[in-house]
């Protein structure tokens, strides 16, 4: 994976603007990915996180505002193999290839580094090796996608991406549908990436713990806009999740780590462990 030094932003919105028709869906938006670091979108359900995503990844035509790379490029102005080389998305769903191996479909991330002429690519065998290793998918390369399970399928297309070997990874609710183990796996990895690999990170998220457990940066929207980023302890406050999810929120701090609670009709007191009753 390219390595990036963490001292600049490797991608910057700036009063990002998205509509859809006349509906405003994401109004002056502004953060940085930064190399080395995993920020963390979250908010309730129609809060603007993905459509805010799926913009960067050019899915979405911006109203207003600017989305640039370190050096200063203007993101939505690449040519789509110059932007194939710098963001890879990892959407929320695709399809299962049907006769494809895992090998073959996590090659499909190499296509804008080959040759135009003779679809060569002297990197390519080493970045698919890679990539199948970082996510734990080298076991089974060789056979077919269709047999996989799901949570094994998401860590192939998320190898696909790591293939791809891009600067900044865009990830749309990479943990939906998966069981806990492969949640955590996953989110093991993203954090990996970062950590380990400079890879500059942009998740979306709805589990708060998992955006506590793995996020440098938080950016919390609201009806989208931006309500609140900055450190998880001090965006996943009690004061902000309420008022953004409508409901409240409990929260914890213990050395640092976040653990959040929503509180319902049937959990508003703490449960009491009771004795078992004598027969």
């Amino acid at each position: 994976m390219s390595l990036k030094p963490a001292s600049a932003p490797a991608l910057s919105v700036a009063d990002l603007g998205v509509s859809y028709g006349s509906r405003r869906v994401v109004e002056s938006v502004s953060f940085s990915l930064v190399p080395g670091t995993v920020t963390a979108l979250i908010g309730p359900n129609g809060s603007g996180k993905s459509t805010l995503l799926r913009t960067i990844a050019r899915l979405h035509a911006p109203d207003a505002g600017t989305v640039t790379l370190d050096d200063g490029a203007d993101v939505l102005a690449l040519s789509p193999r110059e932007f194939a080389r710098t963001i890879t998305l990892l959407a929320q769903s695709r399809p299962v290839p049907g006769g494809l191996t895992v090998r073959e479909v996590v090659g499909f991330g190499r296509h804008p580094h080959r040759s135009r002429w003779t679809g060569q690519d002297a990197q390519g065998t080493a970045a698919v090796d890679r990539a199948l290793e970082l996510t734990r998918t080298a076991e089974f390369a060789d056979r077919p996608v269709a047999a996989l399970s799901g949570g094994q399928v998401q860590r192939v297309w998320l190898a696909s991406c790591l293939a791809q070997d891009t600067g900044v990874l865009l990830l749309d609710e990479p943990t939906t549908y998966l069981d806990l183990r492969y949640q955590v796996e996953i989110l093991d990895v993203v954090r990996d990436l970062a950590t380990d690999h400079g890879v500059a990170v942009g998740v979306v998220l709805h589990d708060l713990d998992q955006a506590a457990a793995i996020a440098d940066h938080v950016v919390l929207l609201e009806d989208g806009a931006v309500l609140a980023q900055g450190s998880p302890v001090d965006v996943l406050t009690a004061e902000n999740l309420s008022r953004a999810y409508g409901v409240r929120v409990d929260v914890t701090v213990s050395d640092g780590a976040v653990t959040t609670r929503a509180v319902g009709r049937h959990n508003a007191a703490p449960l009491v462990s009771r004795a078992p009753v004598a027969s």
